[in-house]
């Protein structure tokens, strides 16, 4: 067993990471991008990337001028999605601030809206919304609807209350769901986008840094220098990536931390399941920081080739919105893409607690990405050392 351990220790391959290590321990400004970059990220998207719309400017243009109505503008106010911004005289008001850009949407109640909800017949208001921003439009057409859906259930309610027949439309059979939220009961969305967002850090770091660490030693000249070493290809390539690797893998942990404590997001399945993937993302970036590599003469050309590469592996992965969105013939190529994969694991085992009998495609998924982009970087990578 000693004779052993002391073949391993004695491999050439330990002295190629020691060397590594120590230039990445001088290069300060590395070691800043691989920690505070992903830190600051995380935490910004997470609170910038939420599709919540609140405070929508609100105009009224209220005909009815009576305790109903009044009632009505209560009820877009006190959800917080609306705020009324001001009152107009007339429609004719009311678009040209709409048109100008004053408000969001309006909302014009009819001089005889009280007298239809007093005698129990169907009261109709108008309600319009600047649909220049379409997802802010089709958010407050939604937000509109549940509004007015529950002002009619409280309406309803309190006749029935007070005694009165509540008016009823039609004498058919009602369907009432009863909704039950699972995994997420307080419609967190910095959880999707945190758990999404994992994964996507992970292989932009290691793309990034991967390619920076291998494109540096042809531009300083050092690589012809490990060509001299009895060190062969294969040693060199490993003590090259192993480092990157170490370090990078603290990232995992250090988002998931991140994700915890500023957004309470939770891990209810097997954390080591998790951090295992994660390695495999990193694995993954690093291929490609590597492969990148290949194809570059200095730092510069590297970042542009990694701005062709990053940005379609961001939109294409599911992480900060959903697959679904895309357009249908779009979404099998996401299959393509390291980080959809590790987005459906995070989110699997963090936020539902499944465990591998569950996201084990994704992990199978990984691991292939894992092989095939590190064999092409290190095939490529020895060949240009040849």
């Amino acid at each position: 067993m000693k004779a052993m351990l002391e073949k391993l220790f004695n491999l050439r391959i330990w002295p190629l990471i020691k060397k590594e290590l120590r230039q990445i321990r001088r290069n300060h400004k590395l070691v800043a991008m691989m920690i505070f970059p992903p830190t600051l990220n995380l935490v910004l998207l997470g609170f910038a990337m939420n599709p919540e719309v609140t405070n929508l400017r609100l105009g009224v243009v209220d005909e009815s001028r009576s305790i109903e109505s009044r009632e009505l503008v209560s009820a877009f106010t006190e959800s917080h999605s609306f705020k009324v911004a001001a009152t107009y005289q007339s429609t004719e008001a009311l678009g040209h601030a709409l048109t100008a850009g004053e408000l969001d949407a309006g909302i014009v109640v009819p001089s005889d809206f009280a007298k239809q909800r007093v005698s129990g017949q169907t009261a109709d208001i108008q309600f319009l919304v600047d649909s220049v921003n379409s997802n802010t439009a089709t958010i407050a057409g939604g937000y509109a609807t549940r509004i007015v859906g529950s002002l009619n259930q409280k309406i309803n309610l309190a006749k029935r209350t007070s005694g009165g027949a509540p008016f009823v439309p039609s004498r058919t059979a009602r369907v009432v769901a009863r909704i039950s939220l699972l995994y997420n009961p307080g419609l967190q969305n910095s959880w999707f986008i945190v758990t999404g967002m994992i994964g996507m850090l992970l292989v932009m770091l290691g793309v990034a840094v991967a390619s920076s660490a291998m494109v540096k030693e042809k531009e300083i000249g050092t690589i012809e220098q490990l060509l001299m070493t009895p060190a062969d290809g294969a040693e060199i390539i490993t003590a090259k990536m192993a480092p990157i690797f170490l370090l990078l893998s603290i990232d995992i942990g250090l988002s998931v931390a991140v994700g915890h404590l500023v957004f309470g997001v939770p891990v209810r399945g097997s954390l080591l399941l998790l951090y295992g993937s994660g390695m495999l993302c990193v694995l993954s970036g690093i291929g490609i920081g590597t492969i990148i590599a290949t194809f570059t003469r200095s730092q510069q050309q590297a970042q542009l080739l990694g701005f062709f590469v990053t940005p379609p592996l961001s939109m294409l992965s599911g992480a900060t919105t959903p697959i679904e969105a895309m357009p249908q013939w779009m979404q099998p190529m996401t299959l393509l893409n390291p980080v959809r994969h590790f987005a459906s694991l995070s989110r699997g085992v963090m936020l539902k607690g499944v465990g591998i009998e569950v996201v084990y495609p994704n992990l199978l998924a990984l691991m292939a990405f894992t092989a095939i982009l590190m064999g092409v970087s290190v095939w490529r990578f020895r060949k240009q050392l040849n």
